[in-house]
Order: C-alpha cells, then structure tokens, then sequence
C-alpha cells in the first residue's frame, strides 16, 4: 500500500532527514547532509525562520519502506516582501515512481491550499537564502558546497505534476589555470582609482567578527533586493549563517569595500567544505566524521564564490573587479585546484557576463519550477 503521512514526531524526523542516504547510496557525486544542522534547520525553536513562517513534512511509503519525501513551507516573510501568496516545495526526494510522486505533492499541494497561497514554488529550501533549485544538467560531478544534488529523473517527476519553469539558476567552472587573471593585472591601477574615491577594500576582521557581520547584514539585504524571489534576512537568520559560517571561514576570501567607515559591498568564498562531507557517512559527525571535518580542512582544493554584491550606486566603479582579483590571487596563493562561481540567475546578464569574461565555464544548470494552486 502506498500513502503519505506528515512528520509529527522525532523519530519521523531522524527518518526524513536520513531517507536520502539509502536513496542515494550507490551514487558516488551524493554528499550527506550533516544530521545534526539538518535536524536543527527542520525543528521549531531551533532554527530562526520558524518564529515567522512554518512548514509540513511528508513521508511517503511503500508498505513499510520509505519511499519519498517532501517539505510544504510557507514563508511569512517572503510573501510579506514580495507582496505574493506563495508556497514552496523543498526537501523533496523520491524514487522513481510517478504514483509515489504524485502521492508527495497532492499533500504538500493540500496543506499550501490550506494556507491560502495561491502558487507552489520550488524546490526552495526555506528561501533563495537557503538551499534550492533542482539540478537539470552537470550530474557528473559531485556539488560544491551548500549546492544541490539529486537524480536525472527528478526533472520529469516534477513535470509530471504539472510543474513548469520558473528560471535558471547557473553554476560556472574554473580549473586550475582556466580563469582570465585581467583584473589581476589591473588591480593596483583599479584600487588607485577607488582610494581616490574615497573606497578602500579589505579583508574581514575575525577579532571583530560580530560587528563585521552587523555591517555586512546591511549590505546583502539591499544588494539583492532585485532578485527573484529574494527575501530579506531577519537579524537572527542572519547571524545562524554567519555562526555556521565562521567555523570554515578563511578570511583571505571574505573582503568588504568600505566609504567612510560604511561597508558598501562585500565578497565571499568559502571552502569547498563537501569534499569532506561526502566522505563521513551518513552525515553522522559522531564517532569519527567531526575528526574527518577538523583535520581535513588543510586538503580542501577547492572553493565557491558565494556572494559577490555591491550596494546600487557604487557598481561598475571597479569595486567587483577588484574583489575578483582579490580572490584569484588568493587562490594562486594556497594553491587552490578548482573553484565554482554559484549560483548566478539565468537572466543576471551582469554577472553571467562578467564570470564569461574571465572564463567561467557554465557546467552546472539548476532549475526552479512553479504550479498555480
């Protein structure tokens, strides 16, 4: 018998969060979430967006072997920014089974209705703040760190339940040596024309790393605001990111320009944390995976170019060629092997340009779909 039942205890839980790690065991580009991050982000009183939105799990069964799963969210905050009444779809993982599917969202579908949204969107994570989109193409690597991974066949079982694009998200490639160091070569001249400017950059003081992320909040939260779907993060969201953040954060990767003592764009990169994530089973930090996290940082050889942003009115001043030359010189510098610039939407033709410029290479592609309810 087949059926769907909302998650409504703990041990529901721990079997929502796990459900992948079988799905997925044979798959050598699958990296296990961290069991513990992922019980927090999923329980009220834990993680900050359940104090002004909320959402249902699903399970989906096969006689008594779980077969699929599924988050219905309704983000308060996104529908009160956006002026929309919108519902997203996250978490959702299945087999190949187009009753079981169908089975998964019929629920989520019932319970956003209920809710009185009027389109379902994902998959989303929470928000575009969080995890999202469903990978579509580049499936023969593993996903760089906080990226999306899930099988081909995804694609057709959300089309099948009348799901249709929304954008693209895309993720570009840079190798070694495959990267244009231009802004490289002009980075004094650029810095020069700045200072005179009154703008000067820098990396991110650790010491001060509470005020840092204070200055820092202001900026993303307007330097996006033109986004698709963006929603502002609130104080306390923001600073469970950069908590989390800090534990990987090298500094050589995370710069801010300031005028006048007020930080007016800011870039991050951070390590590609899922080289080692993918090795500790089951995403199981206890007994050995937290030695796995602590002593393997040093062989990390990669990393993603997270947020690059610069607030409206000092763009196209140089600000963003320099934070590239910033990072690619740190990159030579440790000796990186591999980078991801991610994700950038389809339609950003700024961005898209600028990483083509420098010889980004698109290789991954994400999509986000929506349904009328």
């Amino acid at each position: 018998m087949k059926r769907v039942v909302p998650v409504n205890s703990k041990p529901q839980l721990a079997a929502f969060i796990d459900f992948p790690h079988e799905l997925y065991k044979d798959d050598p580009c699958y990296v296990p979430e961290l069991f513990i991050a992922q019980r927090d982000l999923l329980t009220p009183g834990k993680h900050p967006f359940h104090e002004h939105s909320k959402l249902q799990l699903f399970l989906a069964y096969d006689k008594d072997k779980i077969v699929g799963r599924i988050a219905a969210i309704l983000n308060n905050n996104h529908n009160k920014f956006n002026e929309a009444e919108d519902g997203f779809f996250g978490f959702y993982d299945a087999v190949n089974d187009g009753e079981i599917n169908a089975l998964l969202f019929q629920e989520a579908e019932k319970w956003l209705r209920e809710q009185k949204v009027k389109t379902i969107i994902g998959p989303v994570n929470f928000s575009t703040n969080e995890t999202c989109g469903l990978l579509i193409a580049g499936y023969d690597s593993p996903p760089f760190a906080m990226m999306t991974y899930n099988k081909e066949y995804y694609e057709s079982l959300v089309d099948q339940a009348g799901f249709r694009k929304k954008v693209d998200l895309v993720a570009y490639r840079f190798g070694e040596d495959g990267y244009d160091d231009k802004s490289v070569r002009l980075k004094e001249a650029l810095i020069a024309r700045l200072k005179n400017k009154g703008i000067t950059l820098r990396t991110v003081n650790k010491k001060n790393f509470d005020e840092e992320v204070v200055k820092i909040r202001e900026v993303y939260n307007s330097a996006w605001d033109r986004n698709l779907g963006f929603v502002p993060m609130t104080d306390k969201e923001f600073d469970y990111l950069a908590k989390d953040m800090k534990m990987i954060l090298d500094t050589d990767f995370c710069m801010v320009a300031e005028k006048d003592g007020k930080v007016i764009g800011f870039s991050l990169a951070i390590p590609d944390i899922n080289q080692l994530l993918i090795t500790i089973r089951k995403g199981r930090l206890l007994p050995f995976g937290l030695f796995k996290l602590l002593f393997g940082l040093k062989k990390i050889n990669g990393i993603r170019v997270l947020a690059l942003g610069v607030l409206d009115g000092y763009r196209k001043l140089g600000i963003e060629a320099c934070f590239y030359a910033l990072i690619i010189e740190a990159y030579r510098r440790k000796k990186y092997k591999r980078a991801e610039a991610s994700w950038i939407l389809e339609n950003n033709d700024l961005m898209n340009t600028a990483l083509q410029h420098i010889k980004g290479v698109p290789y991954k592609r994400y999509r986000i779909f929506e349904k009328a309810l």
